[in-house]
């Protein structure tokens, strides 16, 4: 191994996957975007071919190889939900490295790693799905994240859902149309308002990214004062308080005693709609120190490496 010590983090999401190399000191040295590993979503040898080539961009730009990486920690969507494919992910992981300091977690860590720089507290992240992560005292939990058929509330895909289920009650008369309907129409391009149903579950439909991003539609109808598109909004956030109220409690919080939060992804970075009215909320009790995210998710996942680096490593 060379004489500077190499972390890599690798932080997988439902859009992107950013690979990020820091040193011992935290100075980030490089990174690297591929698109989603989400093997849900690209199959095993799709995941296996983002890591390949990210890795490998890492390896060229630092004229290195896998070898000199002192530990890696590579944040995976879904990542820790199904014990078949689990291992089948380290694998690969391991393949590509040909070495064994390395450890496989679900990308929610990087969220949280980043957004409070490894220190005790929760983290909602809120992207194309959603999930919430913390730690205390050595111990860590999760709650949410269940998928997007059944799950990830508050996040963009389930933010668009409701947001096109709005548009087919609109379209039959059961809610009033709104500035919310048209805006669906003319991003989907809708001539006859059942084609929706072939846009969106056709053949040659949406993927799971594709349909978050429609929540692009319900942000924009809400800052324009659309009633429906708001109401999407409040209940997302009632969601996300949920989350953080469950997940303060499975980490063994006491009532009075202050918990850190923060958060990642798309929807409470980017859509101030969501963001402000989540802040609002949680800070109506004395319960949380609400801290704006410090670091990326990639960074976070670089910085985790380093924390879990061994001493022989």
């Amino acid at each position: 191994m060379s004489e500077r010590r190499y972390f890599l983090g690798v932080d997988g999401g439902g859009t992107k996957t950013e690979f990020v190399c820091i040193d011992d000191a935290g100075e980030v040295l490089t990174s690297h975007l591929e698109p989603t590993s989400y093997h849900l979503q690209v199959g095993l040898d799709g995941a296996r071919r983002v890591i390949e080539a990210g890795v490998a961009a890492i390896c060229s730009a630092l004229t290195i190889t896998p070898a000199d990486f002192a530990h890696v920690f590579f944040g995976l969507p879904a990542f820790g939900e199904d014990k078949q494919t689990d291992p089948q992910l380290e694998r690969i992981c391991g393949k590509v490295l040909d070495h064994s300091r390395y450890l496989c977690g679900n990308d929610m860590v990087c969220g949280w790693a980043g957004s409070l720089g490894c220190e005790d507290g929760i983290t909602l992240v809120a992207g194309t799905g959603s999930i919430g992560y913390g730690e205390r005292q050595g111990h860590s939990a999760r709650v949410g994240g269940w998928g997007e058929v059944f799950s990830d509330e508050g996040s963009a895909y389930w933010i668009a859902i409701q947001g096109l289920n709005a548009f087919t009650r609109m379209s039959d008369g059961r809610l009033p149309k709104s500035a919310l309907y048209d805006a669906f129409r003319q991003r989907l391009a809708l001539v006859d308002d059942l084609d929706i149903c072939a846009r969106v579950m056709g053949p040659h439909g949406l993927g799971r990214d594709e349909i978050a991003r429609l929540s692009l539609i319900v942000a924009q109808a809400a800052d324009k004062g659309d009633a429906e598109a708001r109401n999407i909004q409040v209940r997302a956030v009632e969601e996300l308080v949920r989350l953080a109220e469950a997940l303060r409690n499975s980490l063994g919080f006491k009532e009075e005693e202050v918990t850190r939060l923060s958060w990642s992804g798309g929807v409470l970075r980017n859509v101030a709609g969501v963001r402000e009215t989540f802040r609002e909320r949680i800070e109506q009790t004395d319960r949380y120190q609400v801290i704006e995210p410090r670091h990326e998710p990639g960074y976070g996942a670089a910085l985790y490496a380093l924390k879990r680096a061994s001493p022989s490593a």
